[in-house]
């Protein structure tokens, strides 16, 4: 997304991407982005939901207007209809009939992963020099950040 994005903007077409995956997009670098806290692939809203879409898209063009920082990702108001419970389904298979979901995601480890030793290689080289291309998680959770400041954040700084 974000080196079509750069591409087109050296062409002089104006771009704003919309986004439900704050530390990609943040890594991608996009000119000017949105954000919504919304299930991946739900980035525009839910289904049939004209009214919400059109909100969306209204908001997203007015960024395309007011986004003057390189690397902008603004976070926009709107909640997913149905509340947060999807956070606790994203990624997860659904249960058959009478049993509980289960937990099965891979434990995390304090190790990094690799998947080749030039992959290490270059990782390596990275953090020796002080910088973490892949480094670009929020400090806080997406929607902790969305609920207190609702501001834009610069692509790199800081989040409030």
């Amino acid at each position: 997304m974000g080196l079509i994005a750069r591409e087109l903007e050296q062409r002089g077409i104006a771009t704003v991407s919309l986004s439900c995956a704050w530390s990609i997009t943040q890594a991608v670098k996009p000119p000017r982005a949105v954000f919504l806290d919304f299930p991946l692939g739900r980035t525009a809203g839910p289904p049939n939901d004209k009214p919400l879409q059109r909100r969306i898209m209204l908001d997203a063009l007015n960024a395309l207007e007011s986004i003057d920082r390189p690397g902008e990702i603004r976070l926009l108001p709107h909640r997913w209809p149905d509340g947060d419970g999807w956070r606790e389904r994203a990624m997860r298979p659904a249960p058959k009939a009478g049993e509980a979901p289960a937990d099965d995601r891979i434990g995390r480890s304090p190790t990094p992963q690799h998947q080749t030793p030039e992959d290490e290689a270059a990782a390596a080289i990275h953090l020796a020099k002080g910088d973490c291309p892949g480094c670009v998680l929020p400090e806080q959770p997406v929607a902790s950040q969305f609920a207190t400041n609702p501001q834009s954040t610069k692509t790199g700084a800081t989040n409030p």
